[in-house]
């Protein structure tokens, strides 16, 4: 979990999500809270910034002037850098820091330096967990800017010096090219899109792409495994169905010792706010 004076979920409802990063208090738009009540309506007009959607997946910040261009969140080892962006998005999910502490305690633990596949790795908080924990890191995602922006939070940590390898490409043919290639890793990390296009027109769609992916990953990993996760944010991909879907590609079999459990943000009220599904092997 991100420190108090880093993050927190101030209030959650009727479609939306009041949160302060750094200094700054955001309101945004958050699906998951659609069916809640708000529970503290006189903090909402303290809110620096507003998100509101305009067009299609875009839209705008008001006021415009509240939030500098960037600002950083610390974690453990290494920070953040936040930026708004016309999607709503800073650069940043909070929900992952639990899925990050994990990362580093996996790391830590091993008796080798492990080498790790982060797919669709975004701005890098999980590519950063590991290397600062000790491992060696290939960071794979399909957007240039998006991993220009991860190498800045490298260089923002002082981890721009650790082994890692920034490659834009689409993640399901990387991993099968380097199944052919013939390398392999110690753990993979995913945090699959449901929607997405490669940087030469792939497409990735999670109903039809994550278990091959997943197959694939299980090969590259094969003798030598020390951990999976696997994040999801899609609709229908509930505990039960991303744990089954992580045994049977990875493993073969439900037995295996992999678990899931939903993501949540905890409000400051002591509330929970449902962010997606995790999956872990080993538990």
């Amino acid at each position: 979990m991100f420190d108090a004076d880093q993050y927190q979920l101030l209030d959650f409802g009727a479609g939306r999500k009041l949160e302060r990063f750094g200094a700054y208090t955001l309101d945004r738009a958050c699906p998951a809270a659609e069916d809640t009540r708000k529970a503290a309506t006189a903090e909402w007009k303290k809110a620096d910034a507003r998100y509101e959607r305009t067009l299609g997946d875009e839209g705008r910040w008001k006021p415009a002037t509240a939030l500098p261009s960037a600002w950083t969140l610390a974690h453990g080892d290494f920070a953040v850098q936040l930026q708004p962006t016309p999607f709503g998005h800073l650069g940043v999910f909070p929900e992952q820091a639990e899925n990050w502490d994990w990362i580093v305690r996996q790391v830590a633990r091993a008796s080798r330096r492990l080498r790790v596949l982060n797919l669709f790795a975004y701005t890098g908080g999980s590519t950063l967990a590991a290397a600062a924990a000790g491992a060696e890191v290939v960071h794979v995602d399909s957007a240039k800017n998006t991993v220009a922006w991860a190498r800045r939070n490298a260089e923002l940590s002082g981890l721009n010096i650790k082994p890692i390898r920034w490659i834009t490409e689409d993640a399901k043919r990387f991993a099968e090219r380097e199944l052919k290639r013939g390398n392999r890793y110690d753990a993979v990390i995913l945090d699959p899109p449901s929607y997405g296009h490669g940087p030469k027109g792939e497409t990735w769609k999670i109903t039809r792409d994550l278990h091959s992916l997943l197959t694939t990953c299980a090969e590259l990993t094969d003798g030598q495994r020390a951990f999976m996760l696997l994040t999801c944010h899609s609709p229908g991909f509930e505990p039960p169905e991303v744990e089954a879907i992580l045994a049977d590609a990875v493993f073969g079999t439900c037995q295996a010792g992999a678990t899931a459990k939903p993501l949540t943000l905890t409000c400051i009220d002591g509330r929970q706010l449902p962010s997606g599904v995790v999956a872990r092997w080993p538990c």
